[in-house]
């Protein structure tokens, strides 16, 4: 069973002492078998020999009995004085070595140590007993914070645990008990870190599961609350790791990759490696905006016409335009919805008749996969390009040009036309989007739409080079907002130089940031498809996405 202490009203210092001390000597009771005096080694071995001496004879003596039908009560002296033998040797060995029995199962040490004058030493004595024998849990914060849990036998190596305070028990009750929500939590006491806390306690009591491999501390829960998750309890660790340089545009990037799939960074960095050597790739932004379709419903069909020529007249759509607003380097969501929602109110003067269903009636189509993104677009429409020398494409790519362009014609174009694709026209790009989505704080359900892509590539220069391209017609993604401001987000933003809103030209980093999105794509299918002409696949994946880790040994 797990154990809680509480804390005393005393703070935990750094230790006093460096004095190595034993279990035995902080609870101040020394072991009764230590440093024996050769007197009782000599008694303890003698009255051993006289206890199986005594077993041995009278078991001799009744199995003779036995087979004679002699009554086994009748007894001469020789076996009398065994008896008394066997009971004396056992009297003194249960009363010499019981003593150490009794001590190490039966009592335990006094809690007066965790509450005496010298706790913190004693502490400190406890945490250098504590020797580490395994490696930690890449999710768990394995430096000694505060007292580890203590048990009779030895001092566990675990976590540990958070300890609450009598005000914390009564709100955990509370919510175990239904009387309190927990969702109301952050607004009651103030403290989200301690609300976050409060929850997971409260959760693992409900369910009987435990959450010890789900980090509590190390995250600012302020930062998130009424803007990106709601009853935290936790977060989850994500790697990030970096492909790059890109080279687009004349500008080296170094690019964020947030995932846990082995062999995608190594493989887009591949990817930005073969780029570079050939000179680089260059992008263009086709079109920027965002969309949202609101569903209404009039009367009649020629009141909804009436609308619809409303809407197409220039100078009605002059007007509607300075109430909708702009977005900015915002992704555009919340701000478009909110200039619709301004339209709407100010048609409901011309057009009281008009019944307002929904601000979304998902012909704007967000987190779905649908024809009109991908051929109208939707956020930013980027097209990445880029030449890559023959003698890269041989060298680094380790295949051929010939090689590519016949695998992109028969599987991103003949296969994804059979498979019905709609706009899955690529080898791989939803792999890099959401990968670096994740790692800048987008929202990773827009990855349905923004990995829309189609890959192209054609021998150029007399069949020497490659030039491929990406058109991705819906990359959606912003700089300000939603998880951008979150600090390890922030900084993968502004590792990139697109952190924030831009002040020269508002919504040049979102721009920008799209434009990376595309070429860290571009990167990637450049890679994939040289692997799989190569016949790369497979191998490459064995190398870096198996674990040799024996998981059924895993506590």
């Amino acid at each position: 069973m797990e154990a809680r202490w509480r804390s005393s009203a005393k703070p935990v210092q750094a230790p006093k002492t460096t004095k190595t001390v034993s279990f035995e000597e902080v609870s101040g009771k020394a072991s009764s078998s230590e440093a024996l005096p050769l007197s009782l080694h000599l008694t303890n071995a003698v009255l051993f020999s006289l206890f199986f001496s005594a077993v041995y004879f009278l078991l001799s003596r009744w199995r003779e009995k036995i087979r004679t039908s002699t009554p086994l009560h009748l007894v001469n002296l020789s076996e009398i004085v065994a008896i008394f033998a066997f009971i004396a040797s056992v009297v003194y060995l249960l009363g010499f070595f019981g003593i150490d029995f009794v001590q190490s199962l039966i009592i335990r040490p006094s809690t007066d140590l965790w509450n005496s004058e010298d706790e913190e030493e004693n502490e400190a004595l406890l945490r250098k007993e504590d020797a580490r024998k395994i490696p930690c849990g890449q999710a768990l914060d394995c430096s000694v914070t505060s007292a580890p849990i203590i048990s009779a036998q030895k001092v566990v190596n675990e976590k540990p645990v958070k300890l609450t305070t009598e005000k914390d028990e009564e709100i955990i009750k509370a919510i175990v008990a239904g009387t309190t929500p927990s969702y109301s939590l952050e607004s009651k006491l103030g403290d989200c870190k301690r609300a976050a806390s409060i929850r997971r306690e409260a959760l693992g009591r409900i369910t009987g599961k435990s959450l010890s491999g789900l980090p509590l501390d190390g995250f600012d829960y302020e930062s998130i609350l009424g803007q990106c998750c709601e009853m935290p309890i936790g977060y989850v660790q994500i790697p990030v790791g970096i492909a790059g340089p890109l080279l687009l545009n004349g500008k080296e990037y170094s690019v964020p990759m947030a995932t846990t799939e082995g062999c995608l960074v190594a493989s887009t960095n591949r990817g930005c490696k073969a780029i570079h050597l050939s000179g680089g790739a260059s992008s263009v932004l086709l079109k920027d905006g965002m969309t949202r379709a609101p569903v209404v419903r009039f009367g009649t069909a020629k009141r909804a016409a009436d609308l619809k020529f409303y809407l197409e007249d220039p100078e009605n759509f002059e007007t509607l335009a300075v109430v909708f607003n702009s977005t900015g380097d915002a992704m555009g969501m919340n701000m478009v919805s909110k200039g619709v929602q301004n339209v709407l109110d100010f048609l409901q003067t011309d057009f009281p008749d008009m019944d307002v269903i929904g601000i979304s009636g998902n012909f704007c189509s967000d987190k779905k996969p649908a024809a009109v993104n991908w051929i109208e677009g939707r956020g930013k429409s980027v097209v990445c390009e880029a030449i890559i020398k023959g003698d890269v494409v041989r060298k680094v790519l380790k295949t051929s040009v010939e090689s590519l362009v016949e695998l992109n014609m028969l599987k991103n174009l003949t296969g994804s036309a059979m498979a019905g694709a709609l706009g899955g026209f690529n080898a791989h790009a939803s792999n890099i989007v959401s990968a670096v989505y994740i790692a800048t704080g987008q929202d990773p359900a827009q990855n349905i739409e923004s990995s829309h892509c189609i890959t192209m590539m054609e021998a150029v220069n007399e069949g020497n080079d490659l030039h491929i391209s990406v058109t991705m017609p819906s990359i959606e993604v912003g700089t300000v907002g939603g998880g951008t401001q979150l600090a390890s987000q922030s900084a993968c933003l502004n590792l990139l130089g697109v952190k924030g809103a831009s002040q020269e030209s508002p919504g040049a980093n979102s721009r920008r940031l799209a434009t990376i999105v595309a070429g860290a794509v571009l990167a990637g299918e450049l890679s994939l498809m040289s692997a799989l002409a190569a016949g790369q696949l497979v191998k490459s994946h064995m190398k870096y996405n198996r674990s040799s880790k024996d998981v059924s040994k895993t506590s």
